[in-house]
């Protein structure tokens, strides 16, 4: 007789994952039946499967545990791991709210990038602490087919390069991960997020995220896209002593990102739920061989 795994879907701007509700690590989620869940024809689909797992039960969070009860062991769409995951941090709040496991106001999130503040606004608005930005030395260059561009280095907890360009279309499909060099500034691969200006303080973006491919979304590329401008744009918080924010759209809405003079960056939007069900385990154990 087969067991049923409880499951939710949820999205943040549209970048939608698997939300896999497991509070004792007790669910052997492999990188194979991570990336059959997230097929959109034969599994349920997502850019991304968030396990849901009680910080003390898990190994690489139990030094996070008297921080943060919960812990967002996020997995990329192809399976594999990832640091951290800002809309994903978003919709696991979301989730923790949902369950009743988190009420309105401030929340702690443990993750691989670290321990990432959460606050549930009244409105419906998540906004999450994502820490402060990285700006690795050293010049880095992407290409799509025979196209090139300067991109700026940002480390958000996970790596991105940022190419302001003329026309997001210039991105190409993004079905590939874009080219980069020196290849030693990502040895593990990097998202590349492609900017335009729509007005002051106002950019748009388009983000092939590494081992998903171009989603509708990706948080910490929003946050490393605001950061990019900034500097280009000759603004610096920590220099100004002023916090400055950058409306950022991505295909599937709108995130508000700010960096304050400590260097601390918040990001703003939604998240919501939109179903939830049970998994077959026997369905899992046969796709995943």
């Amino acid at each position: 007789m087969s067991t049923r795994i409880p499951f939710l879907k949820g999205h943040g701007t549209e970048n939608d994952f698997v939300i896999v509700p497991d509070p004792e690590n007790a669910v052997d989620l492999t990188p194979a039946a991570v990336a059959a869940l997230c097929d959109r024809r034969a599994g349920i689909g997502g850019d991304g499967v968030l396990h849901v797992v009680r910080s003390a039960a898990h190994p690489e969070a139990r030094e996070m545990a008297a921080e943060a009860e919960w812990f967002m062991d996020y997995r990329n769409g192809d399976g594999s791991v990832a640091e951290m995951c800002g809309n994903g941090v978003r919709v696991f709040a979301r989730y923790l709210q949902y369950a009743g496991h988190a009420a309105e106001g401030d929340l702690a999130i443990a993750t691989r990038g670290g321990v990432k503040t959460v606050h549930l606004a009244k409105d419906g608005d998540i906004t999450v602490g994502m820490g402060r930005a990285r700006l690795p030395e050293g010049d880095v260059t992407v290409s799509v087919g025979e196209r090139s561009w300067p991109a700026r280095n940002v480390n958000m907890g996970n790596p991105h390069a940022v190419a302001f360009v003329d026309d997001l279309a210039d991105a190409g499909d993004l079905l590939s991960p874009p080219a980069f060099s020196p290849a030693s500034a990502y040895p593990d691969g990097v998202n590349v997020e492609f900017v335009v200006d729509c007005g002051p303080r106002h950019v748009a973006m388009r983000v092939h995220e590494r081992g998903a491919g171009e989603t509708r979304s990706c948080g910490t590329g929003a946050c490393a896209v605001a950061v990019a401008a900034a500097r280009r744009d000759g603004a610096d918080p920590a220099v100004t002593g002023t916090p400055v924010t950058y409306t950022v759209d991505v295909p599937g809405g709108t995130l508000v990102i700010t960096e304050r003079p400590d260097g601390e960056i918040e990001m703003t939007g939604p998240a919501v739920i939109v179903a939830e069900g049970e998994i077959d385990s026997e369905w899992l154990k046969t796709v995943v061989g």
